[in-house]
């Protein structure tokens, strides 16, 4: 299935298989079904998951397992399910999202970061550039992109994620370079007046780009600059800046809607699936990187070496950043505002 046919897939559902009688304790469901709620890039990653997953599940316990699949700007998709969307897990773009499902749902616990490996991150990734063919604008770095006549192709951030990570990535490549918060807003603000349209997440960004054909270059996650270099090779370049942010998207299971219609146990087992050497094989192969030593080892060779920060470090964590730059008369609003 290519990029293309992806774009306007929201939900994606595993095979059936029938109910083994040995497994007496799902005897009395012969099915169970997942929603997952992620965040725009992803889609690519689950179809593959979630076929591996069903085929595990279906060995492990006989019971026939559908999971769906929901798509879309990260900070989109936990307002969503704050709302009411029936989510068992959620897969999001960063974790200031994930909290907000605690802060204002209640429907995960406070320390739901500590429930899984890595800070619940089973993957990370980063932010880089996707140019035209050659490179006509001759763009490489940050910099580049605050200059008079380039047209830059990001989302929003007050509904993607990962145009909170394109944001702060840079935001903090400025401040190192020009020394202060208050150039560093200067030159944020000098991006995003080359920016002509806010598209709602990261894949309408692609689309906007890629097919669209808006923009000399597009900010992007890892993983969809290369699955856009795979779709359109012929027709765009990717180019690593000399700095940018190491984002860890991560995953939580929606405690009150699984307790709710008995999914716990299964939920639990597909978000664990992820750290197993199968999950991680999964990941690098779709352009995310692993967390494990032996598919980080492996996957590693894909990449070039660039300088990442983290959130703590460059702006003191997610709660701090948000209330910083992307809440109501942040730093966003100002900029946007002046524009």
């Amino acid at each position: 299935m290519n990029f293309a046919k992806l774009i306007k897939t929201t939900v994606v559902s595993a095979s059936l298989v029938l109910l083994s009688a040995s497994s007496s304790v799902y005897a009395q469901n012969t099915s169970v079904t997942l929603l997952n709620v992620s965040y725009d890039p992803t889609r690519e990653l689950y179809v593959d998951f979630d076929s591996a997953f069903s085929k595990y599940w279906k060995n492990k316990t006989g019971q026939d397992v559908v999971i769906k699949q929901s798509h879309g700007g990260s900070g989109k998709q936990a307002r969503s399910v704050i709302e009411g969307l029936d989510a068992d897990v959620v897969t999001l773009g960063l974790a200031g999202d994930i909290d907000a499902i605690h802060n204002h749902g209640n429907l995960i616990p406070a320390d739901w970061q500590k429930r899984l490996p890595h800070n619940s991150s089973p993957y990370t990734s980063t932010i880089i550039l996707v140019v035209r063919e050659g490179n006509p604008k001759g763009i490489k770095d940050w910099d580049d992109l605050a200059k008079p006549g380039i047209s830059v192709i990001t989302p929003n951030p007050k509904t993607s994620g990962g145009a909170r990570w394109n944001y702060l990535a840079a935001w903090e490549y400025a401040k190192r370079k020009y020394g202060s918060e208050a150039k560093a807003k200067e030159f944020v603000q000098a991006l995003y007046k080359n920016v002509p349209v806010l598209d709602t997440g990261a894949r309408g960004s692609s689309v906007t780009f890629a097919q669209r054909r808006q923009g000399d270059v597009l900010i992007a996650w890892e993983n969809e600059a290369y699955l856009l270099e795979k779709e359109f090779g012929d027709k765009v370049d990717v180019i690593y800046p000399s700095i940018s942010i190491l984002a860890e998207p991560p995953v939580a299971v929606v405690d009150k809607n699984v307790d709710r219609k008995g999914t716990r146990q299964v939920a639990q087992a597909y978000l664990e699936y992820l750290y197993t050497d199968e999950g991680q094989e999964i990941i690098g192969r779709n352009f995310y990187r692993p967390t494990s030593e032996k598919a980080k080892a492996k996957y590693s060779k894909q990449y070039p070496k660039l300088t990442l920060f983290t959130i703590d470090e460059a702006f003191g964590g997610w709660t701090k950043a948000d209330k910083d730059h992307f809440a109501d008369g942040g730093s966003f609003d100002q900029i946007y505002l002046k524009k």
